[in-house]
């Protein structure tokens, strides 16, 4: 009866996290849906298109850049993300975060290792779960770095300077971080992609609309799978409490 108690105990904090981050994430929606209905977004939404559109092929170019320098410079991309959803599709919009933020995450690690190692170092030394990170990717290398993509549990701008302190081989953090992107970005860039949908809700078929929101479902329950298996992995490969 004790054992029961305390597994109810120690479960019961995340399973309120896991709450609270689905509240979060139909917040944004009906945010997404009261602002298309309460706000001249039509006009902005215009706006924005037409700025877009007037930069051709260097919309896709300036994004990218922007990702970019935002990864280098510690700023969070979340809005960068669901932006390329709503300005680019789902398609499109995944295409550029995805090289943007790899771009990215690459020069960041290069710079942690060859450039600023003694500034990375001192923000990491005090922190248990960087060293935990630190000793497993010493005997799993690429495993952990893709993990560690799957499953944030440190910042994901400086933990792109602070692999470059680790022994893990460029090559591996590279196809690591690409691979271990992909769903987070994807599910982002599909929920910012809703806003495009309501621009154009007026020439949007019901049929479509419904597929696209099912497609949202469906990826948000793949991405959180992945991430839950990927939570219990890191915690068996490491002394992190995963949450």
């Amino acid at each position: 009866m004790e054992d029961t108690a305390s597994d109810s105990t120690t479960e019961s904090p995340k399973g309120k996290k896991a709450i609270g981050k689905l509240i979060i994430i139909a917040l944004v929606l009906i945010g997404i849906i009261v602002g298309f209905n309460f706000l001249p977004v039509d006009e902005w939404w215009k706006a924005a298109t037409d700025w877009i559109e007037g930069l051709g092929v260097w919309g896709p170019i300036a994004f990218i850049a922007l990702y970019v320098v935002c990864t280098v410079f510690f700023i969070p991309g979340s809005a960068l993300t669901l932006g390329a959803g709503a300005f680019f599709g789902v398609v499109w919009g995944s295409l550029w975060v995805i090289i943007g933020a790899n771009i990215g995450a690459n020069v960041a690690f290069l710079i942690g290792r060859f450039f600023a190692r003694d500034a990375i170092a001192k923000k990491t030394a005090d922190s248990p779960t960087f060293q935990a990170i630190d000793r497993a990717v010493g005997n799993e290398g690429w495993k952990i770095v893709g993990l560690t993509r799957l499953s944030p549990v440190f910042p994901f701008t400086l933990l792109n300077y602070a692999f470059g302190l680790t022994g893990v081989k460029w090559i591996h953090y590279a196809l690591a971080s690409f691979v271990g992107m992909l769903p987070g970005t994807i599910m982002y860039v599909y929920i910012g992609s809703l806003g495009k949908l309501a621009a154009e809700s007026d020439e949007t078929s019901t049929a479509k609309t419904v597929l696209l929101i099912a497609g949202l479902v469906a990826t948000v329950l793949v991405t959180v799978v992945i991430t839950r298996a990927a939570k219990k992995a890191l915690a068996e490969k490491t002394d992190i409490e995963v949450e």
